[in-house]
């Protein structure tokens, strides 16, 4: 099986994976306190971040196993832990919202009717995010 065809299985489960994991598994708890200041903010924000991934690893592992993909140890390591690192700099929000800002999009970063903008940029930036993931888990 070549990378690419491992690249398209392994983003064809990250993305119900990344919706599952941050939509239904994620606490509310979790999901209003991961950006607040200090140890509060990042004991909700480690606790989703490890939630998430344990999500994403129980999925990735059934696939691996049932499909027999051709991974390595070392690119699902690489993959996950890139997307562990990501999650948890997105999950703070002012990196979300500094890109906002730097591609001219602060408006929309404000933005909360008819649509949450930050939650919208926040989505789209982790679904680039997984597919940076999949490339690694598929080309190492």
């Amino acid at each position: 099986m070549n990378s690419a065809l491992v690249f398209a299985v392994v983003m064809a489960v990250l993305i119900p994976a990344h919706h599952l994991a941050d939509h239904v598994v994620q606490t509310d708890a979790d999901a209003s306190g991961k950006a607040a200041p200090g140890w509060t903010g990042w004991r909700h924000l480690l606790t989703h971040v490890a939630t998430y991934h344990l999500t994403v690893a129980v999925m990735l592992a059934v696939t691996v196993v049932l499909l027999d993909l051709p991974v390595s140890a070392f690119g699902l390591v690489a993959g996950i832990a890139f997307s562990a690192i990501t999650h948890a700099l997105l999950d703070r929000r002012w990196t979300v919202r500094l890109i906002l800002r730097a591609t001219g999009s602060a408006a929309f970063a404000d933005r909360q009717t008819p649509i949450c903008g930050m939650y919208l940029a926040d989505q789209a930036l982790h679904h680039a995010c997984l597919w940076a993931s999949a490339l690694l888990i598929a080309c190492l």
